[in-house]
């Protein structure tokens, strides 16, 4: 008896077909939104790298600085993909299906949402990338990233909702210009009401957020945002209100704390020596990289400063007033003048400063006698000479009679102190700076 065998053959797979949003998210207008944040934030950071690039602190505060213009394009995207089904002469067709009103506007408003936030942070992650290679110190600061990153999020969401509501094609720009005066004048304004709300302002160099301010603003955009969109697009609009008692409670807490919301930063108190010279020389904990090169760049003063007594303990970075027995180092910052990306731009200029830095360091502002002047000239000219002092030179001896005459007075003074032995010359300079350091003009010795 013969067997008979069946070949059972396997349906071919059919091919699954994309979901009906996939093209919102990948090939919709949302990726171009998302580009065009990161195309104009990343050229403004750009245009000013030599400000920030070598900086942690710096770099946090550019990349927040930046939500000025982002924020503003962020709403003027969300803005444009709200009124696409008026402009397509669609809303009637779309009002057929059977998809809520809310879940038309979040499946059209999400995509930019989101991509709006990712262009932002991929903003944010190559600047820190092209600061790493320059950092000198401290670590990077990324504590107003959830505030920002949410802020971009509900601005695109807040713009789509205005986008719905208002009917014309002039309402994106017009959005963007009105947050960008907006967010401007409350940024700019020290004393602007509102102020604390704003998530585009920044705190000063060497200063934080308390832990909770960013999730603080990240509730507060975030609840207005969805409170917007709950109030337009939701069938029971009164839901809205719990987004938005989120929102008044956060912005509460930000205006009551108000300058609370800052806290120095304890690094940027912090001062990293070298005692190996006299002065020491110090440097900010968070360009504790510069030290070796800033230590270079005075190594010619010191040297010719050996044995000479009544000097200031230290050269020191503290950004503000120096400390009692202190001279104030040149500033290392704001970055982009004397540093760039992490090296000095102009060691001899910075060499001068610190000379100057020395001849008064704790006197109060006041007019300088004809001795005082001729001295500060000699010691500047023999501890740190500079090109511009020989440019100014040349151009006096080209002057008038009398700019001749002081030229002559200048360089005779100079010879007289490079021409001393080295015990009188300590012993000069060491009357020299006493009296610059009790700002007794007359007890400066003659030369």
């Amino acid at each position: 008896m013969a067997l008979v065998t069946e070949h059972v053959t396997e349906p071919e797979a059919v091919p699954r077909a994309p979901h009906p949003l996939r093209a919102e998210w990948v090939r919709g207008f949302a990726p171009w939104a998302g580009a065009a944040v990161l195309l104009t934030a990343g050229l403004t950071l750009w245009g000013k790298a030599d400000q920030w690039q070598g900086g942690w602190s710096e770099t946090a505060g550019q990349a927040h600085s930046v939500m000025l213009i982002a924020l503003p394009l962020a709403a003027a995207a969300g803005c444009w993909q709200g009124g696409r089904e008026r402009r397509r002469r669609t809303e009637e067709l779309w009002g057929t299906t059977v998809r809520p009103p809310l879940t038309r506007l979040l499946a059209a408003a999400l995509p930019v949402a989101v991509w709006v936030a990712v262009g932002y942070l991929l903003t944010v992650a190559l600047a820190q990338l092209a600061t790493w290679p320059y950092a000198q110190g401290d670590r990077p600061r990324l504590a107003l990233l959830p505030g920002d990153t949410a802020a971009m999020a509900a601005g695109a969401l807040t713009g789509h909702v205005v986008g719905r509501a208002v009917p014309t094609r002039l309402a994106a720009p017009l959005l963007a210009m009105a947050g960008y005066v907006g967010l401007g004048t409350v940024t700019a304004g020290r004393s602007a009401p509102g102020r604390a709300l704003s998530p585009t302002v920044w705190p000063l160099d060497g200063w934080l957020p308390v832990w909770w301010q960013p999730w603080a603003m990240a509730v507060w955009t975030g609840g207005l945002a969805v409170a917007a969109a709950l109030a337009y697009a939701a069938r029971r609009r009164v839901t809205a209100l719990l987004p938005l008692a989120a929102a008044l409670a956060a912005g509460t807490l930000l205006v009551q704390t108000g300058n609370g919301l800052w806290h120095a930063d304890p690094i940027a108190r912090r001062q990293v020596c070298d005692t190996s010279t006299t002065p020491a020389v110090c440097v900010n904990a968070r360009y504790a990289g510069m030290l070796p090169q800033v230590r270079d760049a005075l190594s010619g003063i010191t040297g010719k400063l050996h044995g000479v007594r009544n000097l200031p303990v230290r050269w020191a970075d503290r950004g503000g007033a120096p400390r009692a027995g202190e001279a104030r180092l040149p500033g290392i910052t704001p970055l982009g003048w004397s540093a760039v990306r992490g090296r000095l731009t102009d060691p001899e200029q910075f060499a001068w400063e610190a000379v100057a830095a020395l001849e008064g360091y704790d006197c109060p502002e006041r007019a300088s006698t004809a001795r005082e002047l001729k001295a500060d000239d000699a010691v500047e000219y023999y501890l740190a000479p500079t090109s511009a002092q020989k440019a100014i030179d040349e151009d006096d001896a080209r002057g008038d009679p009398a700019r001749r005459a002081d030229l002559r007075e200048r360089r005779a003074a100079r010879a007289r102190l490079a021409g001393m032995d080295e015990r009188t010359r300590r012993e000069w300079l060491s009357a020299y700076f006493a009296a610059r350091a009790d700002c007794d003009a007359e007890g400066v010795p003659a030369l």
